[in-house]
């Protein structure tokens, strides 16, 4: 059974990543996988909020 500070370090990993996918739907003007990939992304910000997690340093996506 994975501890607080193990699904953390998962939860900021796939933070990191569906924001690089983010940032790749914008560019290629993707706006259905964008906003499929948003839905991800506040769940994950949300949920490593309530973990304590700062994610000033993290969050390229800012909103």
């Amino acid at each position: 059974m994975p501890n607080g500070l193990e699904i953390a370090k998962a939860a900021i990993e796939d933070f990191k990543k569906i924001q690089e996918y983010m940032m790749l739907a914008r560019k290629e003007n993707a706006t259905e996988t964008y906003a499929k990939l948003k839905d991800e992304y506040l769940s994950l910000k949300a949920i490593l909020n309530v973990a304590g997690v700062n994610l000033t340093d993290i969050d390229k996506i800012k909103e």
